[in-house]
């Protein structure tokens, strides 16, 4: 007889499949059958991570905390015996409980309190691979009207990079992107529609991106050759932006917490943040926003 957890694999499948049909009551049903047999698992977290998320997308505070803070203590207690990336789930069970529940403080008006927590699991998750998760929710909370961290240049492709500090007097739009992220290759014809409307008038883009270890197909890559691959995509998606400079660092995606590809920040011309935006935005959107700085 197979064990009873076997029955379940597909327990976070199934959780968000419900939750994408605002089935909450069965998706939490699917949960509670799941633990009663297996008990607390990776994919328990991560299933009670995804009724979280979903709970706080239809404004449903009380009940999207109550699933972040079981979430996590349910990876807390697993963490006991073991490390948080060595499992699939936990990461992204943690990283989305920690999310939530500062959100929704957030949301409720305690924006220090959701600063401090996060600040605190920060301390404790630094060099764990959410770290850039837990960086971004600080950001989006508090990077806007701050001076925009500096950029690692140490190494690029395309044109060497400028430092941000040189390029005061004008606004930069940060292009985080991933080689294999579809939605950054969406967003290429937009900035390249933008630089040919707004470089005249001192626009810069600069396409931070960074090493994930793999290449075409998901085949592991050694640097060099990751590198090499990432040069093929620019010239392949991003014809139009072949005069922007590529810094490629870890450290950069960590200290703009881009865990979202594409993440997108704009710089006024003093150095400024005055845009952080996970996720991808349409040109007349960014156009908006790039007209205020210019005007300014």
């Amino acid at each position: 007889m197979f064990p009873a957890f076997l029955l379940y694999v597909s327990l976070v499948n199934d959780v968000r499949d419900l939750i994408a049909r605002h089935d909450f009551v069965s998706a939490d049903r699917a949960a509670r059958s799941y633990q009663s047999q297996a008990g607390a698992t990776p994919e328990l977290a991560a299933a009670l991570s995804w009724l979280a998320r979903g709970e706080l997308d239809v404004r449903q505070l009380d009940r999207a905390d109550a699933y972040a803070v079981e979430s996590r203590k349910v990876a807390m207690g697993l963490l006991r015996v073991r490390k948080l990336d060595a499992d699939p789930w936990l990461p992204m069970a943690m990283g989305a409980a920690i999310e939530v529940h500062a959100q929704v403080l957030a949301a409720r008006g305690e924006r220090p309190e959701a600063l401090q927590f996060l600040r605190e699991q920060l301390a404790t998750f630094g060099t764990a691979s959410i770290a850039e998760r837990i960086r971004k929710n600080l950001n989006l909370l508090s990077l806007e009207g701050k001076p925009a961290p500096a950029l690692e240049e140490s190494d690029w492709l395309g044109l060497k990079p400028a430092p941000l500090s040189a390029l005061r007097g004008r606004p930069v739009l940060l292009f985080f992107w991933a080689h294999w992220c579809v939605d950054c290759k969406g967003e290429g014809p937009i900035l390249a529609s933008l630089m040919r409307t707004y470089g005249a008038k001192g626009l810069t883009i600069i396409g931070p991106t960074k090493l994930y270890g793999y290449a075409a197909g998901g085949e592991d890559a050694a640097p060099a050759a990751e590198k090499q691959y990432i040069q093929r995509v620019r010239e392949q998606y991003y014809p139009g932006l072949a005069g922007m400079p590529v810094p490629v660092s870890a450290g950069n995606f960590l200290n703009y917490g881009a865990s979202t590809t594409p993440t997108i920040v704009l710089i006024d011309a003093a150095g400024v943040v005055r845009l952080y935006h996970p996720g991808a935005m349409t040109e007349s959107e960014l156009s908006a926003r790039i007209q205020k700085l210019i005007g300014k």
